[in-house]
C-alpha cells in the first residue's frame, strides 16, 4: 500500500510558547562546540533537529527488541562497500539526529574523524513507538530535505515498516512522495543505491 506523506511544520522542543521565534537556533558548528566545550555532555539524550535541541524518546521493550533483531539482520544483507553505523550521529545541513541506524556508504573507517553526511548516505532507519509522530514528519522532513533516498520508519506500535522513498530534497516542503507499508506476514526489501540486497521478514523485527 502507498500513500503520499502529509508535511507538518516542525515545532519547538518546549510547548506553550507562541512561535520558534521564541528559542535560540543553533548551527551544527555551534551544537559541536558545546559538546567539545563540555558544556553539553556527549551522553545528554538530546539531538539537533532544524536547529534546535530536542529531547529525544524514551526506549520502550518493543523499540529495544526491534533494535536487537535489525543489528542482528542488517550485517548479513551488506556489501562490502557499505558500513552500519547504530545510534551514532549524522551530519545533516542544520541538523544532527542520531538514527537507529544509517547505512553509509564506503568501509567504517572513512568516518573515524566526521559523521556521515547526506551524500553518504544509502538508508536511515528510525525505530518508532513514542516518536511515531515525530519520526513520520520532522524526521522525514529532515531526511527528505537532505535527498537521502530510502527512509525506514519501523513502527513497532502497529508492526509495519513504512518505507519512505522518492525524496524531493530541498524546497518550502520537503517530504517524501512514496510510502509503501510492510506488515507481518511480508518481507521489506533493504535497497542501496536502486539495488535489492536482500530481504528482511518484518515478524523477525517485531515482538
Amino acid at each position: 500500500m502507498s500513500t503520499t506523506i502529509p508535511v507538518s511544520p516542525a515545532s519547538p522542543p518546549i510547548p506553550g510558547f507562541l512561535s520558534r521565534s521564541t528559542f535560540h537556533r543553533l548551527t551544527v558548528a555551534q551544537y559541536h562546540q558545546m559538546i567539545e566545550n563540555h558544556i553539553l555532555p556527549e551522553e545528554e539524550p538530546v539531538e539537533l533537529i532544524e536547529g534546535y535541541l530536542v529531547t529525544k524518546m524514551p526506549r520502550t521493550p518493543q523499540h529495544d527488541y526491534a533494535l536487537t533483531a535489525l543489528g542482528e539482520e542488517l550485517p548479513r544483507l551488506l556489501p562490502r562497500t557499505f558500513t552500519i553505523r547504530g545510534q551514532c550521529a549524522a551530519t545533516i545541513q542544520d541538523s544532527e539526529p542520531e538514527p537507529d541506524f544509517v547505512i553509509a556508504r564506503g568501509t567504517r573507517t572513512l568516518y573515524q574523524s566526521r559523521h556521515p553526511g547526506p551524500s553518504d548516505t544509502a538508508l536511515v532507519i528510525e525505530v518508532s513507538a513514542s516518536s511515531l509522530y515525530y519520526d513520520r514528519t520532522d524526521k522525514a522532513r529532515v531526511y527528505a530535505r537532505a535527498g537521502i533516498p530510502v527512509y525506514w520508519v519501523v513502527n513497532v506500535i502497529d508492526k509495519v515498516i513504512e518505507v519512505f522513498t522518492q525524496p524531493s530534497g530541498p524546497g518550502d516542503s520537503p517530504a517524501y512522495a512514496q510510502r509503501d507499508e510492510y506488515p507481518v506476514g511480508t518481507a521489506v526489501p533493504v535497497v542501496l543505491d536502486g539495488n535489492t540486497v536482500g530481504t528482511i521478514p518484518v515478524v523477525e523485527v517485531m515482538s
